[in-house]
């Protein structure tokens, strides 16, 4: 599939970033296309894994308790954003920043399936083989395509500078049941952390 072929109609509109449900929106996503265009080089896939992080009142967020620092600046903004953060100073995660400016809610991308620019994503990777353990992390994911975390507040379905990074729709021929589960990795967040915002085909 051509970049043209995915850039343009397909794409999802501001509407759908500026929602007030960011669960909704997390489980949304499943399906959609999530793909980064750098040089002219089309990479993506189909997403299969988000998390929910619902701002202020959720103790598994960056910003709860409105927690603003030079890292979460950007979860404040409005919605339609890159969140991009270094996890462990290794890996880079890539977010979706949704709901209006102030309200700092957003969607961690944790698995594609990958579909296009797969040789791209291989050296990115340094990975010979496209297996089931490809992309299905979100450090993989973010490295894959290209989202390091200096990119931090790029807009989503917008050119800067020769990149792209965008979300189109789901495609017709996708039909698969969406599971619902807690969330990875937040056990500090005490009952937050059982909060079923993880979505996975």
């Amino acid at each position: 599939m051509k970049s043209n072929d995915i850039i343009g109609e397909n794409l999802l509109d501001q509407q759908f970033f500026l929602g007030d449900d960011v669960v909704a929106i997390a489980r949304a996503l499943i399906g959609k296309r999530l793909f980064t265009i750098e040089n002219g080089i089309l990479t993506g896939g189909i997403i299969t894994e988000t998390e929910a992080y619902a701002g202020i009142e959720d103790r598994a967020s960056h910003a709860y308790n409105g927690r603003k620092t030079q890292r979460t600046v950007t979860m404040f903004e409005k919605g339609g954003i890159a969140y991009i953060y270094l996890c462990y100073g290794i890996h880079s995660l890539f977010n979706i920043v949704t709901n209006h400016e102030n309200i700092p809610d957003a969607v961690l991308i944790r698995g594609i399936i990958p579909e296009q620019g797969i040789d791209k994503m291989k050296k990115r990777t340094g990975k010979q083989k496209v297996g089931k353990h490809f992309t299905n992390g979100p450090g993989k994911v973010a490295k894959a395509l290209g989202l390091h975390y200096t990119l931090s507040g790029i807009p989503l379905n917008q050119w800067v500078s020769d990149f792209f990074v965008g979300v189109s729709r789901t495609p017709e021929s996708f039909n698969q049941p969406v599971n619902a589960g807690k969330r990875i990795g937040v056990d500090y967040a005490g009952q937050d952390a059982e909060l079923p915002y993880r979505f996975f085909l």
